[in-house]
């Protein structure tokens, strides 16, 4: 109950986290959008603006009056702003004089100037500035204001307005849409954070779980041996006048119990520092059928000495770059399985070769075997398929863990299949 309401703080901080990072992403990545959105519209107002200028700009610098000129009789009408070559229809041109006061008023109709003009009031602080303005707060314009640079005619400055309620109306909309949008986002990064939070939690639950198990089962493979020693400890106490030859027995088996336990901390050891990633293997090159030659040879002996026989068909003669300490080690264990799980009469075989440019090693015996549904279990850590025999032949189910970690330590595939007729066959594959 305790670790599913550290489980569950866990991984309620891992989803707000992961909302937060959604909701920043989105957050940003709305506002370039937005701004982009934005920017794209009004920029088409605004060219149009920046050429309207350059042509009256141009005009002017020609000697073209920018005003109508009255009282010329029936002769033709003036080139005004709004019949000049193809004028822009949208842009509505606004004279003013030096005292702020609109001096082209009837050039735009009376119903247009007494509708939205009459009230307008010049401001000088945006000049050669592209600017957003409202009339009425209904309608909404892009203006440039620039100097006559002709002030002639009581022209001081011309204004130039460009209706954009179109792109105000397209603004607004993509506001609602990216509103609907965030609505829609939220719920689903709500969703998305609660199930990565919980993928987040699974590896930590995985972990948690096989240290809790780790713990517990090393706290029992220690406890064992400790308390056998400290039982045949007490009874020698029992019994300070009796000589060594007639307590031989309890101090044998408090002495195989401490070389017991003294080899199980020494597994605990490597594989903490495995999990910890604090051991570095040492690489150097070496001639390779020469190593498991001289690794072999003592156990050629003991399997002989137990009516056994160990067999070797070495065709690896290449070099191989490796940490020899470790694949020491890696033999030591496999062998030493295979002489405590077969009998007598029974062949233990070593063999080497090389298959797809990789160094393959192949230890097998006819002992008693695997059954196949254990043999997906047998690399994990306390793992014995008899514990009671394991009991009696020393074993606490790390030697294959070891095993595996300094195989893929050396970036190789261990595995194990059924020999062909009885027993064991461990295939290793180390790259050269």
């Amino acid at each position: 109950m305790f670790n599913k309401t550290i489980f569950g703080k866990q991984q309620f901080k891992f989803m707000l986290l992961n909302l937060l990072a959604f909701t920043v992403i989105f957050t940003i990545f709305s506002f370039i959008i937005f701004g982009q959105v934005q920017n794209t519209l009004y920029s088409h107002a605004d060219e149009e603006l920046k050429l309207f200028k350059e042509k009256l700009t141009d005009d002017v610098n020609v000697g073209t009056d920018m005003r109508p000129q009255p009282g010329k009789g029936n002769q033709d009408p003036p080139l005004t702003d709004q019949n000049r070559n193809n004028p822009n229809p949208r842009i509505v041109v606004i004279h003013w004089d030096e005292a702020g006061n609109m001096v082209n008023e009837g050039d735009m109709g009376s119903l247009f100037y007494d509708n939205y003009l009459s009230d307008y009031q010049l401001d000088k602080t945006k000049i050669d500035e592209i600017t957003m303005t409202s009339i009425d707060e209904l309608y909404h314009f892009r203006y440039l204001l620039f100097e006559n640079p002709n002030n002639q005619d009581g022209v001081a400055y011309t204004q130039l307005l460009i209706n954009v309620d179109a792109e105000q109306i397209i603004i607004a909309n993509f506001v609602k849409l990216v509103t609907i949008c965030s609505v829609i986002f939220i719920i689903l990064s709500i969703s998305a954070s609660f199930l990565l939070s919980k993928k987040m939690m699974k590896p930590i639950i995985q972990s948690w779980n096989k240290q809790a198990e780790f713990v517990e089962n090393a706290s029992h493979e220690l406890r064992t041996p400790l308390t056998i020693i400290q039982n045949k400890l007490e009874l020698l106490l029992r019994a300070p006048q009796e000589r060594i030859a007639d307590k031989f027995e309890n101090i044998a088996l408090s002495l195989s119990e401490t070389r017991r336990l003294s080899k199980l901390t020494s597994d605990l050891l490597t594989l903490a520092r495995a999990d910890s990633a604090e051991t570095e293997l040492i690489f150097n090159t070496f001639e390779f059928d020469e190593f498991v030659q001289k690794v072999c040879a003592p156990y050629q002996e003991i399997a002989e000495s137990q009516q056994k026989h160990l067999w070797l068909n070495l065709n690896c003669l290449v070099s191989i770059t490796a940490d020899e300490t470790r694949l020491h080690q890696l033999f030591v264990i496999l062998l030493d399985n295979a002489l405590k799980y077969t009998g007598d009469n029974d062949s233990i075989g070593v063999k080497t070769y090389i298959e797809d440019h990789r160094v393959v090693i192949e230890v097998s015996d006819t002992g008693i075997g695997i059954k196949e549904e254990n043999m997906q279990y047998i690399f994990e850590r306390f793992y014995r398929e008899d514990r009671a025999r394991s009991r009696e032949t020393g074993g606490v189910g790390l030697g294959l863990s070891i095993a595996q970690w300094i195989v893929e330590k050396h970036r190789g595939a261990i595995k194990v299949t059924k020999n062909e007729n009885k027993g064991t066959n461990f295939i290793i594959k180390l790259p050269k």
